[in-house]
């Protein structure tokens, strides 16, 4: 079975982690600071071989990295918004000068080409709405878009950076 893409990743083949390799993941995804000693303890391997799984996951691009996970609303960014962005460009030349764009904004922490009516959508995580003016005008001085529209979060039910490891 072939993992999710998407169109600048190589696809990895989930079939070659097993159950501990989840398990490992699974451990790394609730507590990313777990040293190596504890987490062998966590899955019943030895230091070593434990080791050299998150080695090979790190390698592979299965961890990418490990992060502290910071509470937006605690730092002043408490306002999410998803921005829908509709263009009547799609060349590479767009494309590439789009990308450029969303990299450069910290605030956006998002950016998703969807299939549909859409063609873009951004989260960014702002302070309030005058934050997202000024978003709002920086971008659009950026690149050229031919509908902009912002759907603000009143209520935030679930966000995760837990992918499921459930060996399918």
């Amino acid at each position: 079975m072939i993992s999710a893409l998407t169109w600048d990743k190589t696809p990895i083949m989930t079939a070659s982690m097993d159950d501990i390799d989840r398990k490992i993941l699974a451990e790394l995804q609730n507590d990313g600071t777990l040293s190596v000693d504890s987490l062998s303890e966590r899955v019943n391997l030895s230091r070593n071989a434990c080791w050299r799984r998150v080695k090979r996951m790190e390698d592979d691009g299965v961890i990418k990295g490990r992060v502290a996970l910071v509470d937006a609303e605690m730092v002043g960014y408490g306002l999410s918004v998803f921005i829908l962005v509709r263009t009547s460009a799609h060349d590479p030349e767009w494309l590439n000068k789009f990308r450029a764009a969303v990299a450069r904004f910290p605030e956006i922490v998002g950016a998703y080409r969807m299939t549909g009516d859409l063609d873009y959508v951004l989260k960014a995580r702002i302070s309030d709405v005058r934050a997202y003016d000024r978003l709002y005008q920086r971008l659009i001085a950026c690149v050229p878009l031919s509908d902009v529209s912002a759907s603000f979060v009143m209520e935030e039910i679930k966000d995760t950076t837990a992918v499921p490891l459930d060996g399918r």
